[in-house]
């Protein structure tokens, strides 16, 4: 029988930076408009390490169509790939300070899953861009597919 020796972890182990990291963060939502025109964005905060990212730490702002958009991207660009839902649509109180922060959990959930899958993290030509391009349009992807 193989026994395997076992030792205690070093600090470094234990608290040094992993070998590769993602953080994504969904946070400080901002109403804009007024009337029809009303609008809830986030940011969308992303520390890494991970080489298929260009910058190391990242600040940009999404609506919810546009990660309705990534989410129809990612689809046709990995078809075998099962993503995750995206939270509901909303059509009453949908600026309410409760139905935005509902909101904002999944929108969170939703980035994380996806942008913490390998063969995405790789194989997408949206992803990293939609996570960290500050000058990130819709327009500028959509002629890839």
């Amino acid at each position: 029988m193989l026994r395997l020796e076992q030792r205690e972890q070093t600090a470094e182990e234990m608290y040094g930076i992993p070998e590769n990291f993602l953080e994504i963060e969904i946070r400080n939502p901002q109403t804009h408009g007024f009337g029809s025109k009303m609008f809830t964005d986030y940011e969308v905060v992303c520390r890494t390490n991970i080489p298929a990212f260009r910058f190391k730490t990242s600040c940009v702002r999404r609506r919810y169509s546009d990660f309705e958009w990534l989410r129809d991207m990612l689809e046709r660009e990995n078809p075998r790939v099962s993503l995750p839902s995206l939270p509901g649509k909303v059509f009453t109180n949908r600026f309410s300070e409760d139905v935005i922060e509902t909101r904002r959990i999944g929108l969170e959930r939703f980035i994380q899953n996806v942008a913490g899958h390998p063969l995405l993290q790789t194989g997408s030509k949206v992803l990293a861009a939609f996570i960290q391009d500050a000058n990130f349009t819709k327009e500028s992807y959509s002629h890839l597919f």
